[in-house]
């Protein structure tokens, strides 16, 4: 082969291998290679590397969202002095509950205890009454003077628990017998009534302020029927 077929045969290769390397550029971005971006230097690719790393160390203080986030250490400390401060308050609570508690059960033992304190003041002058009418039978024996005394002493108890107590003894004698109040004890035929009436009261009824307190146990009349106790 001679020089210049060599030669010439040289140059065809370069401009092969030259075209192969303008095609491959031309499929790829130039900003993906650094050298290629004309707006970025050196510099500047060298100051972006040294930053990662201070971005990425962690601080007391973090950034999130544009929000500042607190040190969990000391955001813990705070939680556990809120939370020493609302047991302490809890132990205050349950102690002055405990304390209200068992004042309330003492009064109200007082209360039932002394409950009757007001009525017993009162009853207190009827003792003194009666221990002076016995006293007074003893020594002038004289009957007619100690009923007068005690009759006296009843009137004055009945009046005084009705009046200021609001308790009200009732009789039924002579009136209508009605079941619902009076115990019938006893019964009785007459031939001449037409309904059932008390005759007589065993035990007398009470009322507390128009509540009965206690019935009253009677003697009833029951009308006689008729053909009843009649012979042949």
């Amino acid at each position: 082969m001679s020089k210049h077929s060599h030669n010439q045969a040289a140059e065809d290769s370069g401009e092969i291998q030259a075209a192969r390397e303008e095609a491959g550029n031309e499929g790829k971005n130039p900003g993906e290679n650094p050298r290629e971006n004309p707006m970025e230097s050196p510099e500047s690719s060298a100051g972006a590397e040294q930053a990662g790393p201070s971005e990425a160390t962690v601080s007391p203080e973090t950034v999130i969202s544009g929000q500042k986030i607190a040190d969990p250490k000391s955001q813990l400390a705070e939680l556990e002095a809120k939370l020493a401060d609302m047991n302490d308050q809890y132990l205050r609570k349950a102690a002055d509950f405990e304390n209200f508690r068992k004042r309330m059960i003492r009064e109200k033992q007082e209360l039932t205890e002394f409950a009757n304190q007001n009525l017993l003041l009162d009853l207190l002058p009827v003792l003194d009454d009666f221990e002076r009418a016995i006293k007074s039978a003893e020594t002038s024996k004289d009957f007619d003077s100690f009923y007068e005394g005690i009759a006296m002493i009843e009137k004055r108890l009945s009046t005084q628990l009705e009046s200021k107590w609001g308790l009200k003894r009732f009789d039924f004698a002579g009136e209508p017998f009605d079941p619902n109040r009076p115990e019938a004890l006893q019964m009785e035929k007459a031939p001449d009534i037409t309904e059932a009436v008390v005759k007589e009261d065993y035990v007398k009824g009470f009322l507390l302020k128009e509540r009965v307190i206690r019935y009253a146990k009677v003697k009833v009349l029951m009308p006689q029927e008729e053909g009843s106790g009649t012979g042949d």
